[in-house]
């Protein structure tokens, strides 16, 4: 297990520097630049502005000078926020997107697979169909319109919850965004446990262990659970990396200081360094995640170690 682990750490490295580089040309090909905005600064100005953050070196040497600093974790400083470096304002939102995004696919797991073994149990009953109707609108609705919907009823007609704002990790500021991500995320992970499922009740293994007259209980449980929980576990890293993305439509509409609000930001200001900051997190929570995924896959079938 620890040479799987290995051989898949090894494996992430040219991906991150792919995605680093990648990343980097775009941002500096893009028109424009940091400083450009309706205030006119002298020539003077600019060159000094461009001398402190080296944007006065020529394009490969930044790159390298960025590879440096990113080697001492150092994501450099904002060019738009003063007296902030990206290090600052990405402590200060991660706590937050990571806490929306963690504990919604913990929900979002437990929920799924609950639902749906109950539809796979009871294939073409009421419950099933409720299941694959939860699927169907999870997967059709869009977030910039499941959003809204919830202020609309929680907060404004039945004045339950805040409609937006962040105080502190106050979980009634909490609850919505949470509930709009584990919508999303129930709608896949019920419809792929229920179909993989499905197709292992029809083996001939468990055909076997229903012979001998094992009850239902233990049959899905001990025997039919753990293979059918494979698909699942193959599609939780695209859904956790969808979180994120998901993210900047979250916490736009529910107005969370996390790392959505910083894309957006970085993207329109031409922060160069806020963005690659934040491109080389989320891809190395997306390595990270699809690591463990492959762990706990590999952990599930032996077979995948060899």
């Amino acid at each position: 297990m620890w040479a799987y682990t290995l051989r898949r750490l090894l494996a992430t490295l040219p991906t991150l520097l792919a995605v680093i580089t990648a990343t980097y040309l775009l941002v500096h090909a893009a028109p424009g630049g940091p400083f450009d905005s309706e205030r006119v600064v002298s020539e003077a100005v600019l060159a000094n502005l461009n001398a402190k953050y080296h944007l006065d070196l020529p394009p490969w040497q930044q790159y390298l000078h960025y590879l440096n600093n990113l080697l001492h974790g150092d994501l450099g400083a904002s060019f738009r926020y003063a007296d902030w470096s990206v290090n600052d304002l990405v402590a200060a939102a991660l706590p937050v997107s990571l806490s929306i995004g963690g504990i919604s696919m913990a929900v979002s797991f437990f929920l799924g697979v609950g639902l749906g073994i109950v539809a796979a149990l009871r294939q073409n009953s009421a419950a099933d169909y409720g299941v694959m109707l939860l699927g169907n609108l999870g997967s059709v609705v869009p977030s910039f319109v499941i959003g809204p919907v919830l202020v609309l009823v929680f907060a404004l007609w039945l004045g339950w919850l805040p409609a937006g704002g962040w105080d502190a990790f106050a979980p009634r500021f909490m609850v919505l965004p949470i509930a709009l991500l584990t919508f999303i995320n129930v709608a896949t992970i019920a419809r792929v446990m229920r179909g993989s499922l499905i197709e292992v009740l029809h083996s001939n293994f468990i055909r076997t262990a229903r012979a001998k007259g094992l009850p239902t209980r233990v049959v899905v449980l001990r025997h039919a659970l753990r293979p059918a929980l494979l698909p699942v576990v193959s599609v939780l890293g695209p859904l956790a990396i969808s979180s994120i993305t998901a993210a900047l439509v979250t916490e736009t509409v529910f107005s969370l200081p996390g790392l959505g609000k910083l894309i957006v930001h970085g993207a329109g200001n031409r922060d160069y360094t806020l963005v690659l900051g934040l491109v080389v997190l989320i891809t190395v929570l997306a390595v990270l995640l699809n690591l463990l995924v492959d762990l706990a896959y590999a952990a599930l079938d032996p077979k995948i170690r060899y």
